[in-house]
């Protein structure tokens, strides 16, 4: 686990900040009583900064910022979006909750979304694409942007597990017209619950930000009681309290991302000798965020055996091969108009990418990571390995 494993004096002094300058956990208002104190305000324009993007939106969940990335580009009933099929179920609800046509493609060997898979699934009802970075690897983001501004179509980052990672020196959410990023408490960077997203365009954010607040378009001229309005929208908003920690955990993101990276690269050492293991494909100029060291065995039972010979040890694996159904489309059937989108058969849907998830194996990189731990998973592979 990363980010919480830092929080420490830092994230409290923030929170005591609040509660020193009048305890207004609300991001808005009591303005007399706040001492200008504005904790989720300066989260967002420090996030911005740090990305390189000038308009970020804080917002309660990284589920939140795609629903909210969703509304403010007017997505809704007749409208097709496009996500692949190895990502959380997050991805899909977002588009289920705004009324669209969730369709899922294919992953190639970088785990994330296969261009070609995306360029044969689009119609003339596709209006956007959300793509992931899964377990902090970039996706083939200039091919897929590329595809996208051909065929006029919105491109979004979920970038829930690639916060603080980069592509050609490019950060993680800022290829496409918009990035939405997750602070849950298994995360990179964490606020317990929580998530931004971050805007090319200015329209595009505003719209975001009054949706994301029952549609306060927060006009100064006029009190908030009284503000104008100019859609619906929904209660996404981010308090106070989350905005002071997101501050401290945003400050310490560069050092979380190199620890792992660190940690990452002594266990693909310790096991980059194994005959019949085969590293995930990592895209030219990645800068990864590191969350999980992911490699390809030849089936899935020898899969299950290295996670087997990992507990043996002390250690596990991390979404592959034990929570994989949470994570891939083709076990979904529980979601109506995503069946309706494959003609009513997700099992047979994703073969390729059925194939290629069956056979992996994840392990979680944590920020301080025992010096046993390289030696251990070693330890563990080889066994597993080496059974007939």
């Amino acid at each position: 686990m990363p980010g919480h494993e830092m929080i420490g004096k830092e994230e409290e002094n923030e929170v005591k900040d609040v509660f020193d300058n009048g305890a207004i956990l609300f991001r808005h208002g009591f303005e007399s009583m706040r001492s200008g104190c504005y904790k989720v305000k300066d989260f967002e324009n420090e996030f911005g900064k740090f990305v390189g993007r000038e308009y970020a939106l804080a917002v309660t969940s990284g589920t939140a910022a795609l629903r909210v990335a969703l509304a403010s580009l007017g997505l809704g009933p007749g409208d097709e979006v496009i996500t692949q099929c190895f990502t959380f179920v997050a991805t899909v609800e977002a588009i289920i909750e705004a009324g669209a046509k969730p369709k899922c493609v294919d992953i190639d060997q970088t785990l994330n979304m296969c261009p070609k898979a995306l360029e044969k699934a689009i119609t003339p009802r596709t209006k956007a694409v959300i793509v992931v970075h899964m377990l902090g690897t970039p996706a083939k983001l200039e091919e897929l942007n590329n595809i996208c501004k051909k065929n006029s179509l919105f491109l979004i980052e979920d970038t829930a597990w690639g916060c603080g990672g980069s592509l050609q020196k490019k950060a993680l959410g800022t290829w496409g017209d918009i990035g939405t990023y997750s602070f849950d408490f298994a995360k990179t960077m964490t606020t317990g619950e929580g998530g931004m997203v971050v805007f090319k365009d200015k329209k595009i954010y505003e719209k975001a930000f009054a949706w994301h607040d029952h549609g306060h378009e927060n006009n100064p001229n006029f009190p908030r009681w009284e503000d104008t309005r100019s859609s619906n929208g929904f209660n996404y908003r981010m308090m106070e309290l989350q905005g002071a920690i997101g501050l401290a955990q945003l400050r310490k993101l560069k050092k979380i991302v190199q620890m792992q990276r660190d940690n990452k690269r002594q266990i693909w050492n310790s096991i980059s000798h194994i005959e019949g293991i085969i590293a995930r494909q990592i895209p030219p100029e990645s800068y990864e965020t590191a969350d999980a060291l992911i490699f390809q065995v030849n089936s899935s039972e020898l899969a299950i055996r290295c996670r087997e010979e990992l507990l043996k040890v002390g250690l596990s694996t991390k979404i592959l091969p034990e929570a994989y159904t949470w994570h891939f489309a083709g076990t979904w059937e529980h979601m109506e108009s995503l069946l309706e989108s494959h003609e009513g058969n997700l099992n047979d849907a994703f073969d390729q990418s059925k194939d290629l998830l069956k056979r992996a194996v994840s392990i979680p990189i944590s920020v301080y990571m025992n010096r046993e731990v390289p030696m251990k998973v070693a330890k563990a592979l080889e066994a597993a390995m080496s059974i007939g």
